[in-house]
């Protein structure tokens, strides 16, 4: 049995355009993964890794890289610490003069519209207090 021709035809051609173009579309075969080559490739790359890492100690040992003595960590830390600070403080990017006046202006107009809000909160518990104690 033949396969039937299917043509795609897109809006705005004319069939001259689409009979030049045919073009059968065809089933994709499925590939079914083998699930113990697949294990077999990961074991693989877990030794490479592995391997790897301890390259990149060698290398370490042979540049004179070492940890420093135990008393010296904690300054280390901190230096490490406040260098990665620095690095990140100089990536923020800064509001100009305008744009911090209208954050600050904001910030105190609903400052002042919840002292309003708790304030009156505050009267009336006040005077419910009140009439209950009377």
């Amino acid at each position: 049995m033949a396969k039937p021709k299917i043509t795609r035809i897109k809006a705005g051609e004319s069939s001259k355009n689409t009979e030049e173009e045919q073009t059968p579309i065809t089933r994709k075969k499925v590939v079914v993964k083998d699930k113990k080559l697949d294990k077999e490739n990961r074991k693989e790359a877990k030794k490479e890794a592995k391997l790897a890492k301890k390259e990149a100690k060698k290398e370490a040992k042979e540049k004179g890289e070492k940890k420093p003595f135990i008393l010296f960590r904690p300054f280390v830390a901190l230096f490490r610490y406040l260098r990665d600070s620095w690095h990140e403080i100089r990536q923020v990017r800064w509001p100009n003069r305008k744009a911090t006046w209208k954050m600050v202006l904001a910030v105190l107009v609903y400052t002042a519209i919840f002292i309003v809000i708790i304030s009156l909160l505050d009267l009336f518990f006040t005077w419910l207090s009140s009439l209950i104690i009377k």
